[in-house]
């Protein structure tokens, strides 16, 4: 059945993820999540998920975590930073936002399959991560072939690796953001939402 198939090569993305996943771009990335003032995270469609996910964790920390787009998201200031999250390191929607925080000072962090990327040049730490980004497929040869040579790339449709890689490695850097900080889960249930 095509949708085993499917789970094992996202599966097999991820896990995959911690053989590339470098420890000083992991410390960066914790060190400058715990010495800003603020977070603002971004992403276009379903990476803009994956970012809502990693904003509400951040917040249960007790992090001043901000989504961009929302309406009650503030100005970007020098002692904040952006994480970006874009496979393609290109959307426009994620760009531009980008260069305006970078060009008020503050830090920019990205997640993207592209390390020669514009997000990821702005960025002051970067973590790339393997996935096939929608871009992938335009050019794709024949269908057939590819799968009698194993190449199973198109179960895992438009940027699925990435999203998905993504989630799991945001979730496991706020694991490496509570020890830093020393929080427990208990400390995240005080600031989970009781309004639903």
């Amino acid at each position: 059945m095509y949708i085993n198939l499917a789970i094992d090569a996202i599966l097999e993305n991820i896990k995959n993820a911690s053989t590339y996943i470098k420890e000083e771009v992991v410390n960066e990335f914790v060190n400058i999540l715990v010495e800003s003032n603020r977070v603002f995270v971004i992403g276009a469609g379903r990476s803009g998920l994956v970012a809502k996910a990693f904003g509400m964790r951040l917040m249960h920390l007790g992090i001043s975590a901000f989504i961009v787009g929302e309406t009650i998201t503030p100005a970007i200031h020098e002692n904040d930073v952006i994480v970006a999250i874009s496979g393609s390191g290109e959307t426009n929607s994620i760009v531009s936002p980008v260069k305006i925080a970078k060009s008020r000072g503050a830090k920019v962090l990205s997640l993207t399959s592209y390390l020669d990327s514009t997000i990821a040049q702005l960025s002051d730490s970067v973590l790339w991560v393997h996935g096939r980004t929608k871009n992938d497929g335009e050019n794709e040869e024949d269908h057939i072939k590819r799968q009698i040579e194993g190449n199973y790339s198109s179960l895992t449709p438009l940027g699925t690796a990435f999203e998905l890689t993504s989630l799991i490695f945001l979730d496991g850097l706020i694991s490496e953001l509570m020890y830093t900080m020393g929080a427990t889960e208990e400390d995240l249930k005080k600031r989970h939402t009781v309004l639903e």
